[in-house]
């Protein structure tokens, strides 16, 4: 079961009505490649996570970069790391709203609750 984990990747950040969604695909409000996006929508989950990790530009706290690096974990099965992630992204003090891969926007900590409890699905299911 494959659920909302491939279609609920960050694209970026909206700041109020300034930008409802890119004309490109990718990342929004970011510099490329800093938040993994294209690295995840190829399946290169490995190069998502070191590009991630390697990029100083964004906060470690970025609720977009902790999203994204606990469904990169995820996706390789590295699931106590990706827990840990999505986790940080729900108690960061920094709430935004995110763009999904989807175009849906929604809040960065609900994105973040349902991405852990979407992966204690999974786990419970295997």
């Amino acid at each position: 079961m494959k659920m909302l984990l491939l279609g609920a990747l960050v694209v970026g950040t909206i700041s109020g009505a300034a930008q409802a969604k890119s004309d490109e695909a990718g990342e929004i409000s970011y510099p490329k490649g800093s938040i993994g996006y294209e690295a995840l929508m190829r399946g290169d989950n490995e190069h998502a996570v070191t590009q991630i990790m390697s990029n100083a530009q964004v906060s470690k706290h970025d609720p977009a970069k902790l999203l994204n690096l606990g469904r990169a974990y995820a996706r390789i099965g590295r699931t106590e790391q990706a827990a840990g992630y999505f986790k940080a992204a729900m108690q960061t003090r920094d709430s935004v709203d995110l763009v999904l891969a989807d175009g849906r926007v929604m809040n960065s900590k609900v994105a973040a609750r349902e991405a852990y409890a979407n992966l204690q699905t999974r786990i419970a299911t295997r």
